[in-house]
């Protein structure tokens, strides 16, 4: 299939879907749109909760377990220490966490919700249902497209990414 002719007659180029350059077949273009894409339906959701995306990705993180440590927060949400922490200050300065020091081991600072952000919980269970609502995909679907960017994602960490 002919996708675009392109400079002179006396060079044309023939792109088709074997390209294995063409824009449409890049993995990385794919997740880039659809990156900005998702992120744009959940930005309108969090505004009215005061969050923006990697906010609510720390608060899931603190819902499902309080307190954690800001190294295991970082783990879990493949953070580095300073992406994270003005997250974790702007949270605390909304007064949905608390950041104290571990009394078992100094160095570690260990970071819990407060009732405020325990109460948030129950605003924030209506956003993956409007999620999916607006992203034209069922739940099946998108449950299977989480599990094959998670194998990628881990494929990606064991041959060097983030580290």
């Amino acid at each position: 299939m002919i996708r675009a002719l392109t400079k002179s007659a006396s060079l044309v180029q023939v792109a088709t879907t074997e390209d294995p350059l063409a824009l449409d077949r890049q993995v990385c273009f794919a997740l880039a749109v659809a990156n900005r894409a998702v992120l744009s339906v959940y930005r309108p959701l969090l505004e009215p909760m005061g969050l923006t995306h990697p906010q609510y990705l720390v608060m899931l993180a603190l819902w499902g377990e309080s307190p954690m440590s800001v190294k295991a927060i970082g783990s879990t949400l493949q953070l580095d220490s300073p992406t994270l922490s003005p997250l974790l200050k702007r949270l605390e300065s909304m007064g949905l966490l608390t950041r104290t020091r571990s009394a078992e081991d100094e160095r570690v600072l260990l970071v819990a919700l407060t009732p405020a952000g325990a109460a948030l919980r129950s605003k924030a269970e209506k956003i993956p249902p409007a999620v999916v609502d607006k992203l034209g995909a069922s739940l099946s679907e998108l449950d299977e497209l989480r599990r094959v960017l998670t194998r990628v994602n881990d494929a990606a960490i064991a041959a060097g990414a983030l580290s």
